[in-house]
């Protein structure tokens, strides 16, 4: 069953949150497809998850590299599973896709502070629950480390 987790981020950006949650991803043996929904996001990610860190960087490529099928983790702007992720993550509002419940995870990661992905997040978790995938809901608390809440 697909498991889904929606990550509520508050007074932080995606750029700080996502390469920790990638880092743990791969230190499971996961390959990853992140989706965004423009062009633009997936390249800033890209240079991003090079230059994250001083001492490392995250293995990665999107989906316009003619090995991706080779890659950890896989930049994508639409649907399609070109590494044979089981790890799905969703950011900037992108949609839950058609194959959802061949991911063993999917995790979505959504603002806080802008009402369109609180909307889309809403969206979304009815959809996982009509689908019958297990859901959980994460927050950060006054120390920044995140919760599951109910």
């Amino acid at each position: 069953m697909t498991e889904v987790l929606f990550y509520h981020l508050q007074n932080m950006s995606l750029e700080n949150v996502l390469p920790p949650l990638l880092e743990k991803s791969l230190e499971r043996g996961w390959r990853v497809v992140v989706q965004s929904t423009s062009q633009e996001r997936a390249d800033a990610l890209d240079a991003h998850l090079w230059t994250y860190r001083d001492d490392s960087f995250l293995p990665h490529a999107t989906w316009r590299v003619g090995d991706a099928q080779d890659q950890p983790i896989v930049l994508a702007i639409e649907e399609g599973n070109p590494n044979r992720a089981n790890v799905r993550f969703l950011i900037d509002n992108a949609a839950l896709p058609a194959d959802s419940g061949a991911y063993d995870r999917m995790v979505l990661v959504f603002n806080g502070e802008d009402d369109d992905a609180l909307a889309a997040a809403r969206g979304a978790w009815t959809d996982c629950k009509t689908r019958g995938f297990e859901v959980t809901y994460w927050q950060t608390d006054e120390r920044g480390r995140w919760q599951r809440r109910e």
